[in-house]
């Protein structure tokens, strides 16, 4: 569950930290008051999308912390294969926006992508918004909440396998029954290149050889007289001037000398033998370099004009010799296809077949599971609906087949009846704002009993709802609370009369700066609340009277 979240510079919250329980929370507040500011803050560290114009005026960062506790071990273990290890069943998440555009989200200290965040957030929170009741005008949707519901994973995740390899063969058939025109000038366009590659004989790492090797071929004059004079110092010339070797060897006998009265020097003769092995075997080295070395400034052309071929490939063919070597392997394959088409049209069409054959058979149980599952998925949300006072309330959901696609080859559409008699007609067609509202609630409820997400937000859902409706919204969302953590953003006395935690939302002014603040009502505040919302500021003793009555008759 969210157990604590601290929101630093969102808009006119300059700092708030809210902490929260088990049980159904309700937030309420006058219009304008910033009970958005508290959602688009939640939004952020889950991972939404931010604007800099959230920062509050003045300031350069904003900051939004959530703690999560209490976690179940199925959640855990989903978050620690994401790379986040859960430590006694809580995580922290961060996410901090920057004024220049910049900004930073962390899972426990660790640095995350918002990506990331936004995955580890989706098995945390479910946040519900009034927008969402739009999803219902969608019959695209309609499908995905039917499969949410269903316990046809394992059907759905083999549909899908058989759906990606019949469609991967049906492009690798397609590609290759192109017309015999266009099929030859690839054919022709392939060979040309492969040719090219082939006659070049490219090695790995040879263009950074080439390179070297002209280096030092420009560079060789400057090279042999660096070397002479190495071997000049170390040797000496043949006349007068001794080398650093002499001067080492007769260095050596001094110590020599010198260790019979000072024992010590001896330590000193052993560190110079070992100088003098590896400076020997440095003259050997440049002796043989000098010996060796071939200069040849015609390899020069040579190399330059084998450069210029390699370049020339990877400018057509790829960045890199890898890249160049990798397009190599990727046309003489699709060359081999072509060149044996006729072929290989015959084997794929058979396979093909046996593949599309494979899919529609996964499909067709498929289907036989979703609408098994339509059965129980309307019975259950009409029994929801029921009790939201749409007493008369008939649920369908009506299939239309079509062609294979990635989801099967069922479209679902809700249809719906509000009034005994009615047939269910598409519930874009006939639903209210209010009637959406419940109609999503009750969806979610259904929902909820197939995940075991830990907090479920809901930011105004009652909006258009009024009297006897909204009360049974309240228990609803009562009910919820006692499987799991519940967060409303309501405007509604009855519903916020059945939280079992009242938190309000309020702005004052000082030196002439707005701040919004969150504070946790006592149950004689939550009175005069209840009863602001019913009646307005002028707050009578009726209106105290009705608060009381509503929370005496809360089940909370």
């Amino acid at each position: 569950m969210l157990a604590e979240l601290y929101i630093e510079n969102i808009a006119v919250i300059q700092k708030a930290t809210i902490r929260f329980q088990e049980g159904f929370h309700a937030f309420t507040g006058e219009t304008g008051a910033g009970k958005t500011i508290l959602i688009s803050a939640i939004n952020a560290v889950l991972g939404a999308r931010t604007y800099r114009e959230i920062i509050r005026t003045g300031e350069t960062r904003a900051v939004v912390t959530a703690l999560f506790t209490e976690l179940s071990p199925e959640i855990s273990e989903k978050i620690t294969a994401l790379g986040y290890p859960v430590e006694e069943g809580q995580i922290l998440v961060q996410r901090e926006i920057e004024l220049d555009g910049r900004g930073s989200c962390k899972i426990d200290g660790r640095p995350a992508t918002v990506g990331v965040l936004r995955e580890v957030s989706s098995l945390l929170i479910d946040i519900h918004g009034q927008h969402d009741n739009q999803e219902l005008l969608s019959a695209e949707r309609h499908l995905l909440f039917l499969d949410n519901f269903g316990d046809y994973g394992e059907e759905l995740s083999r549909y899908r396998a058989a759906y990606e390899e019949w469609e991967s063969c049906r492009a690798k058939l397609e590609r290759l029954e192109m017309n015999e025109s266009t099929r030859l000038q690839r054919l022709d366009t392939l060979e040309f290149q492969i040719k090219e590659i082939e006659s070049a004989h490219l090695e790995v790492g040879e263009d950074e050889e080439l390179e070297q090797q002209k280096k030092r071929i420009r560079n060789s004059e400057k090279i042999t007289e660096t070397l002479g004079r190495i071997y000049e110092l170390l040797q000496g010339d043949d006349e007068s001037t001794s080398g650093v070797m002499d001067a080492l060897e007769e260095l050596s006998g001094c110590l020599d000398s010198a260790s019979e009265f000072l024992p010590e020097m001896g330590d000193y003769n052993a560190k110079i033998s070992d100088a003098y092995y590896a400076l020997e075997d440095l003259q050997n080295e440049v002796r043989n370099t000098l010996e060796d070395s071939d200069f040849d400034p015609r390899m020069l052309d040579e190399i330059e004009s084998r450069l210029d071929t390699i370049y020339r490939l990877k400018k057509k063919y790829g960045g890199s010799v890898e890249e160049v070597l990798s397009y190599y392997e990727k046309i003489s394959e699709e060359c081999e296809e072509l060149s044996r088409s006729d072929q290989m049209i015959e084997e794929l069409k058979i396979r093909h077949e046996t593949l599309k054959k494979t899919a529609m058979e996964e499909a067709k149980r498929l289907t036989e599971k979703r609408l098994s599952a339509a059965r129980q998925f309307t019975g259950r949300v009409e029994e929801e609906l029921r009790f939201l006072d749409m007493a008369g309330v008939v649920l369908r959901i009506s299939r239309t087949e079509k062609p294979l696609s990635p989801n099967g080859r069922d479209e679902m559409e809700f249809l719906i009846s509000t009034n005994a008699g009615e047939e269910p007609r598409p519930l874009a067609k006939i639903a209210s704002g209010g009637e959406l509202a419940r109609i999503m609630l009750a969806i979610k409820n259904v929902l909820a009993e197939k995940d075991d997400i830990g907090t479920i937000i809901f930011d105004e859902v009652d909006t258009g709802v009024s009297g006897r409706a909204a009360q049974k919204i309240g228990v609803k969302l009562a009910e919820a609370a006692r499987h799991r953590q519940v967060i409303c953003v309501t405007h509604l006395a009855p519903v916020a009369a059945q939280a079992s935690h009242h938190y309000k939302i309020y702005k004052t002014v000082e030196e002439g700066r707005t701040y919004t603040k969150v504070e946790e009502l006592s149950e004689e505040n939550r009175v005069r609340e209840l009863a602001r919302i019913m009646v307005g500021e002028t707050i009578t003793e009726n209106a105290l009277a009705s608060a009381r009555e509503l929370m005496k008759e809360a089940k909370y």
